[in-house]
């Protein structure tokens, strides 16, 4: 199943500088593995060493934080836009 995935500013000199790509894949999991492997250390910037996404990275399905819905098992389907968003922080 073909997903978009959106590439943010801070992760596109890992992507040779693509702001977006596809991958197949029927869950989250899946199209995070499909990602690092067109971009090897892709996976390592938004995954911790035991498998979890990072604290400051947050996921989106369709808009959808995949927090609220079945984290890294969330399905995906043909279409489906996965956007990875790293947290901002600073400010006064």
């Amino acid at each position: 199943m073909s997903v978009l995935v959106r590439i943010p500013a801070p992760l596109r000199k890992v992507a040779n500088g693509k702001d977006r790509t596809t991958v197949e894949s029927k869950n989250l999991s899946q199209a995070l593995v499909e990602l690092d492997k067109q971009f090897p250390g892709m996976k390592e910037r938004i995954m911790d060493e035991s498998g979890a996404l990072r604290h400051f990275v947050n996921i989106y399905i369709n808009g959808e934080d995949v927090r609220f819905l079945k984290g890294l098992e969330t399905e995906t389907k043909t279409g489906d836009e996965v956007s990875i968003v790293p947290a901002v922080a600073g400010g006064r």
